[in-house]
C-alpha cells in the first residue's frame, strides 16, 4: 500500500504502514464514545475475541446500538481479511441504514468502505473499481459525520482516503486535512487522533524526501505519546524521529534513540527487528562494519 523507495528506507516503510494500520488501535479514536461505547469491546490486535464481544452486547441491544454493534462485527472480519463476510454483514443491515441515526449512517459508510481499502489490503486488490467504491463511502461517511458535528468519525474518514490515494503527495493532503479538524476541534474523540495524525503527515512528507518537516511532526508526535499511557505508540513514535534523523544524516542522534528503543525491546523481551535494522543502517554510515555485521545478525535472529 505504501510505496518502499530503496534499503535505506525499507524499514521505514514498513514501520510506517504498521503505523498506519494501528492508528485507530493506538490513538484510540476510532471508536469515540458516541451511541454505544466500543472501547471496552475492541481489542484491535485480536478482532476474534472483539467479535465475541461484540456478538455478546448484541444479544441484549436494540435500535441504533445494535447496528452499531453488527457494522463493528463486519470490520473484525476484514481485519482477518475476509472482506466476503464483512460486506455480506453491511449488505444485511442496509435497508434499515437510511432511518437510522446518523453513527450508523456513517459507520455503516466507513466500514463498507474499509472493505475496499484499508491497511490489510494488498496492493493488487487496490483496482480501480475498488478504490472508487472505498472513496464513495469514505467521502459519504465524512459528510455526514461533518454535518452530523461528529469529529472523531469525520477524521477518521479523511485519514482512511490515505489507503485509497496512496501517492505521498495525496497522503499529506489527507493527512493535513484529517489533522486541522483534529486540532480545531473541541470534541476528544479527533483531538485523540493528533498524535496519529502527525505521524502519518510525517511519513507523507518523509517520502516526499522534506525531512526537515517531517522531523517537526515526528517530535509532535513523541510529545503527544508522551503524555499518554500507551508504550508501544511512544516506540513507534521515537523510532520515527530516528528514521528521519538518519535521513538528515544526524547519526549520533538517531544512534541514541535507537539504542533506546533496543533497551526498552530488550526490558520488555520484545526485541524489534526494525531497530536492529536501523542500528545495522547507522553503524554501517559511520564505517563500523563490525558493528554493523552484529546488528545484521540481530536482525536476523529477532525474525
Amino acid at each position: 500500500m505504501i510505496e518502499n523507495h530503496g534499503t535505506s528506507k525499507r524499514a521505514g516503510s514498513r514501520r510506517a504502514l504498521r503505523s498506519l494500520a494501528l492508528a485507530c488501535a493506538v490513538a484510540g479514536s476510532c471508536v469515540p464514545v458516541l451511541a454505544i461505547d466500543l472501547v471496552p469491546l475492541w481489542n484491535f490486535g485480536d478482532p476474534a475475541a472483539s467479535e465475541q464481544r461484540f456478538k455478546a452486547a448484541l444479544s441484549t441491544a436494540s435500535g441504533d446500538d445494535a447496528l452499531i454493534l453488527q457494522t463493528q462485527i463486519a470490520r473484525t472480519h476484514g481485519l482477518r481479511n475476509d472482506f466476503e463476510t464483512a460486506r455480506r454483514i453491511l449488505r444485511e443491515i442496509e435497508p434499515r441504514i437510511a432511518t437510522a441515526g446518523a453513527e450508523v449512517r456513517i459507520r455503516h459508510a466507513l466500514e463498507t468502505g474499509r472493505t475496499y481499502a484499508s491497511a490489510v489490503h494488498p496492493p493488487e486488490a487496490l483496482t480501480a473499481d475498488a478504490r472508487q467504491r472505498a472513496r464513495n463511502a469514505f467521502l459519504a461517511a465524512y459528510e455526514v459525520a461533518r454535518v452530523a458535528h461528529q469529529d472523531g468519525l469525520a477524521v477518521d474518514a479523511l485519514h482512511m482516503m490515505a489507503f485509497v490515494d496512496t501517492e505521498p503527495i495525496d497522503q499529506l493532503k489527507w493527512g493535513q486535512q484529517a489533522l486541522a479538524l483534529a486540532e480545531r476541534s473541541s470534541q476528544p474523540a479527533a483531538r485523540a487522533w493528533e498524535a496519529s495524525l502527525r505521524n502519518n503527515v510525517g511519513y507523507a512528507l518523509h517520502q516526499l524526501g522534506r525531512y526537515e518537516d517531517a522531523l517537526v511532526e515526528f517530535r509532535r508526535a513523541v510529545v503527544l505519546r508522551e503524555k499518554g499511557s500507551n508504550a508501544e505508540a511512544l516506540r513507534e513514535a521515537r523510532w520515527m524521529e530516528a528514521w528521519t534523523l538518519r535521513a538528515l544524516d544526524r547519526i549520533d542522534e538517531a544512534l541514541a534513540i535507537q539504542h533506546r528503543l533496543e533497551a526498552d525491546g530488550a526490558a520488555a523481551g520484545t526485541p524489534n527487528p526494525d531497530v536492529f535494522e536501523e542500528l545495522e543502517l547507522l553503524y554501517r554510515a559511520r564505517g563500523d562494519a563490525e558493528r554493523a555485521a552484529h546488528y545484521a545478525r540481530r536482525k536476523a535472529d529477532a525474525r
